[in-house]
């Protein structure tokens, strides 16, 4: 898990139920060495990567909010040992979206993920100065297909970094399979996720006050309100939206080239079931699922798109609704601002200590934030 205080909660068939903070013990696998030293180097970055092989390295650059991150490194870690190659630390992606300028040591304990992996795969913190462009050293890059299997990495990845010796993965989101690979992978690809990856100290401890001020006012509600720009852009939801709203969302999809779907009619993607809740429905649900007006919720999300406007019917059905701004001084989170990865880490630590983990949309956020949830219980 990331954090070194684990948050265990009892999850029951109820809405909200008890949380308790304790330290969990270490995984009970027994990772083997490597079989060999690494013959390869890999390079970890969070939007794109590069592979080097022999006694090359392997970079890769890891794109998307914190939880696309996070997904992004297990799988590469993986990857890395699969191939038996050497990883350079991640290099978090600064050009997206988020224009977060975080680097991988100011979310991660970059000592901690070295150090836990180190009988698995070798980790270095920069790509040997031999391979960069100042000795004359042309980076190969590519991204790697989606959700390939084993197979793919060693007889099509394989020879090349034989070939380029360091390959630069330009992509790494969704590159490894999920399903039907060797178990001995699986364990390490969770390993790396509910072990090898932990957030700064710093990050921890502010964390951990959110969630200690939240438990003195009672049991809350962390509610993932997936409804920001981005998304609504990315999926050309527009329900709700004004006309103006509506284009300049469009205009965002089209602003970014990797994102495939332009044209997007939103009643069908509605109709469909692909768009994340509104504000307004999401009242509706909290109140089928029997949460009464006086619910302490905390929403774990950045800005909404609309502003107050959108957030009005939802707080005037549950005054109680706080965010991570409303609790804290300030000063504690100038150091946060403009790093969305960061404010990101903090919604997840008190999302996996709430009593009840309510996402508007299943997204990448969703899926990790449940995975921690039931791991730890």
């Amino acid at each position: 898990m990331v954090g070194g205080d684990r948050w265990r909660f009892k999850l029951d068939r109820r809405a909200i139920t008890s949380l308790r903070v304790k330290h969990f013990p270490k995984l009970d696998h027994k990772f083997g060495s490597l079989e060999s030293a690494s013959a390869f180097w890999f390079g970890l970055a969070c939007f794109s990567s590069s592979c080097i092989p022999g006694s090359s390295p392997e970079t890769i650059q890891a794109m998307g909010f914190y939880e696309c991150l996070v997904m992004a490194i297990c799988d590469m870690v993986t990857i890395a040992r699969l191939l038996n190659l050497t990883l350079v630390v991640p290099e978090l992606d600064k050009k997206s979206f988020w224009a977060d300028p975080s680097d991988f040591e100011d979310v991660f304990d970059i000592n901690h993920f070295i150090n836990s992996l180190r009988d698995q795969v070798r980790i270095i913190r920069k790509l040997p100065k031999r391979y960069s462009e100042k000795h004359g050293y042309k980076l190969f890059q590519m991204p790697p297909v989606s959700w390939s299997n084993e197979k793919y990495y060693l007889h099509k990845l394989l020879p090349r970094f034989k070939k380029h010796k360091v390959i630069h993965f330009n992509r790494s989101d969704t590159r490894l399979a999920n399903n039907g690979l060797s178990l001995h992978l699986q364990r390490l690809r969770c390993h790396v996720n509910f072990q090898g990856l932990r957030f700064t100290p710093r990050i921890e401890a502010l964390g951990a006050k959110l969630v200690r001020i939240l438990q003195q006012r009672g049991p809350f509600v962390a509610l993932h309100l997936r409804y920001e720009m981005d998304m609504l852009a990315f999926s050309g939801c527009t329900h709700g939206c004004t006309q103006e709203e509506a284009e300049e969302l469009k205009k965002m999809r089209y602003a970014y080239p990797w994102w495939k779907e332009k044209e997007i009619v939103s009643k069908e993607r509605r109709v469909q079931g692909r768009c994340p809740l509104t504000p307004e429905e999401t009242v509706l649900v909290l109140k089928a699922l029997g949460f009464h007006k006086d619910t302490q919720i905390y929403i774990a999300a950045g800005d909404i798109y609309g502003g107050e406007r959108r957030l009005a019917h939802l707080k005037k059905s549950f005054p109680r609704i706080v965010k991570k701004e409303m609790l804290l001084d300030p000063k504690e989170l100038q150091r946060f601002q403009n790093h969305s990865s960061q404010m990101a880490a903090l919604d997840f630590i008190v999302s996996v200590a709430s009593d009840t983990f309510i996402p508007t949309y299943y997204g990448n956020m969703a899926k990790v934030v449940e995975g921690h949830r039931r791991y730890f219980t």
